[in-house]
């Protein structure tokens, strides 16, 4: 066992040795994004890269394959470039870029990538142009001339009012005592500068963009004698407190203390430790995001688990689609801190109440208010509430009695749910006294004959379930709520003659698509007559009526087949919210019934058995026709000319005869 335990190891270690050694180490994004740039410019010849400019700024980008197509970064327009590769130059009368770049000492090398102003405070200095000029394995992070100058004058003449101690210190920050190429430069690692051993912090991100301390790196791996050279936008400088010090100490922050003492929300949430914590956790992201590394929209997870949609829009920073970005990338030794003008309050430490005003339920909500029902959506009570759409409302908004106050509470399940974790036959208590039923479709997840029609919204102590119509719980049996409609009369009657009076009273899971008193009144009274003096002839047409399982309208998609009682099927159909079966129109669907629902239809349907006798009436009849044709065309020439046809048809009809 032990031998086996040190061999697993080894033989891992060889076979990614082996795959290694076969396919090349595996690039980095930043070398990937640098490999597809050189592809785009291979046209113009060697060693060019093609670069997206952001029009009417000097920012410059390798693209990848996503922004070469789109053209654009944080939703700007760009324009396609191309120039030699980092590494290489033009050499007069030749196609590209064919020449490595001389290579030199890092000071050399500073002018010859574009840091001529690093150069300029290098000289400043005593100490620091001999040892860049000397021997010794180097890495320096050297903020590009653009940088210098978008300095502050303020930040500038503290730096040059003292050149042998903070120019120098601030110069030697951006420097590393050893030679780090980009396939080093690891997402959250960190390299000890050579000021006081202080961290330079790396973040290297999947769209290929590095970043150290948040500035920008343009362009990597400029070899030099003793060392390297990396292009950076921005002038870095050291940062000694976390999160939590760089929050305590500063001042803006005193605005965010006054408004939550104002807001009774977050008066709400800070004596709630579980709802603060969740708030928290929805201001951290997992894992560290400059602004310099977003060029279009992403999703990054919370600590709380949530979502944020991170995106930009030019220079300005969004989240969830909007500014509120206000102050990006101050670094702490443990993060970056964006500051935000808006508090981000997630689901989780939400009241149902909430959740309702902030999604396509607002109308519901105002129902709930003036039914002086607000307080269940507000309390503490674990509950879940079934919210209609808007939609649901566009024809006019109920009048609140008793009866609609009653229903709105039937609308509030007793416990706090997930839509994921129902099944289908499960019962659902109400604040209203009633047992809603839960039926789970293919495509459908329903609650009586309201359907989920979004996500649920978990918040603090409730769930909101947004479904696609008022809910309308059952109040009897199927021959019950048929007995309390006019319209159903005399199918009861054909009920109770055929004898499914008792099938339809008790207990079990029946869609019956019930024919109105006008389905009957329009048969022929002999036909009506001698159907209902049939019993087991009615009981077959009426048991065709019925289906074997309780179907709502919500679930009914393009084409469903349901088996009837009487053993053939039934196929029901939706199209733009009106629903048929066997292409008859429903004039009301989702009467619910305790032990089914009910669908009215204006007509008889009939079982296939009977639609073949009809049709083989009508044929005999046709049959009939067709044979005395002949006798009556004798004396027409173009009666001769068609009997053959006639012959043809005859012999058809006896065949299917």
């Amino acid at each position: 066992m032990k031998s086996f335990v040190w061999q697993l190891p080894l033989t891992l270690a060889l076979a990614l040795t082996l795959q290694e050694s076969l396919t090349g180490p595996a690039k980095s994004p930043y070398q990937l994004v640098l490999q597809h740039s050189r592809l785009r410019g291979r046209q113009h010849g060697p060693n060019v890269c093609a670069v997206q400019k952001l029009i009417g700024t000097n920012k410059k980008y390798f693209t990848n394959c996503k922004q070469w197509y789109q053209r654009k970064i944080c939703g700007k327009s760009t324009i396609i470039s191309y120039e030699c590769c980092p590494g290489y130059e033009k050499v007069p009368g030749e196609k590209g870029c064919p020449a490595a770049l001389p290579l030199s000492n890092i000071y050399e090398t500073l002018g010859i990538v574009g840091s001529t102003t690093t150069q300029l405070y290098t000289d400043r200095t005593e100490k620091l142009r001999p040892e860049m000029e000397g021997p010794g394995s180097f890495t320096i992070f050297a903020p590009s001339n653009e940088a210098w100058a978008a300095l502050s004058a303020e930040v500038l003449d503290s730096l040059v009012s003292n050149v042998n101690v903070e120019l120098l210190n601030a110069l030697r920050y951006h420097m590393v005592d050893r030679r780090v190429l980009t396939d080093e430069l690891k997402h959250g690692t960190t390299l000890t500068s050579m000021y006081q051993n202080s961290d330079i912090h790396i973040h290297h991100y999947p769209n290929g963009i590095v970043t150290v301390n948040c500035a920008r790196l343009l362009k990597a791996d400029h070899h030099a004698t003793n060392g390297v050279v990396h292009l950076i936008d921005k002038v870095i400088s050291t940062t000694t407190n976390n999160i939590q010090q760089f929050i305590e100490i500063e001042d803006t922050f005193e605005t965010l203390r006054a408004a939550v003492a104002a807001s009774e929300t977050l008066n709400r949430i800070l004596g709630d430790p579980e709802a603060l914590k969740d708030l928290l956790n929805n201001h951290i992201l997992k894992s560290a995001m400059c602004a310099e590394a977003i060029i279009a929209g992403l999703s990054m997870e919370t600590l709380g688990g949530n979502t944020l949609e991170v995106g930009c829009s030019g220079d300005v920073l969004t989240l969830d689609g909007k500014a509120i970005i206000s102050n990006k990338d101050n670094l702490a030794t443990n993060g970056v801190i964006h500051y935000v003008d808006e508090l981000l309050i997630p689901d989780s430490a939400k009241t149902l109440f909430e959740l309702a005003t902030e999604s396509d339920v607002s109308t519901s909500i105002d129902l709930y208010r003036q039914a002086n029902l607000g307080s269940h959506l507000s309390g503490t009570e674990h509950l879940t509430l079934l919210a209609p759409l808007n939609s649901v409302f566009k024809d006019g908004v109920p009048y609140i009695d008793a009866n609609m106050k009653n229903l709105l509470l039937n609308h509030i399940v007793k416990d706090q749910l997930s839509s994921k974790y129902l099944y289908h036959g499960q019962t659902l208590d109400t604040l209203g006294g009633k047992k809603l039923r839960v039926f789970v479709y293919r495509n459908s997840l329903c609650i009586e004959n309201s359907c989920i029609a979004a996500h649920d919204k978990r918040g603090r102590y409730g769930t909101l379930f947004t479904v696609d119509r008022i809910l309308t719980p059952p109040i009897g049996t199927i021959m019950d709520a048929l007995k309390v409609d006019n319209r159903f009369s005399m199918l009861v009657a054909a009920i109770q003659t055929a004898g499914l009076t008792e099938t339809l009273n008790r207990e079990g899971a029946y869609t019956i698509f019930a024919p109105t008193n006008e389905a009957f009144q329009v048969l022929p009274p002999e036909e009506l007559n001698k159907l209902l003096g049939n019993p087991k002839e009615l009981a077959d047409i009426l048991k065709y009526h019925i289906g074997d399982e309780i179907l709502v309208s919500g679930a009914i998609g393009a084409l469903v087949r349901l088996t009837s009682l009487q053993g053939d099927k039934l196929e029901v159909s939706s199209k733009n919210t009106v629903v048929n079966v066997n292409k008859e129109p429903v004039i009301e669907t989702d009467i619910m019934a305790t032990n089914g629902v009910i669908y009215a239809i204006k007509s008889i349907l009939q079982p296939p058995a009977n639609r073949i006798q009809d049709q083989n009436t009508n044929l005999h009849s046709a049959l009939e026709i067709l044979r005395r044709a002949p006798a009556f065309s004798k004396g027409s020439q173009s009666s001769i000319r068609l009997a053959p046809v006639y012959v043809r048809l005859l012999e058809r009809m006896h065949q299917s005869a």
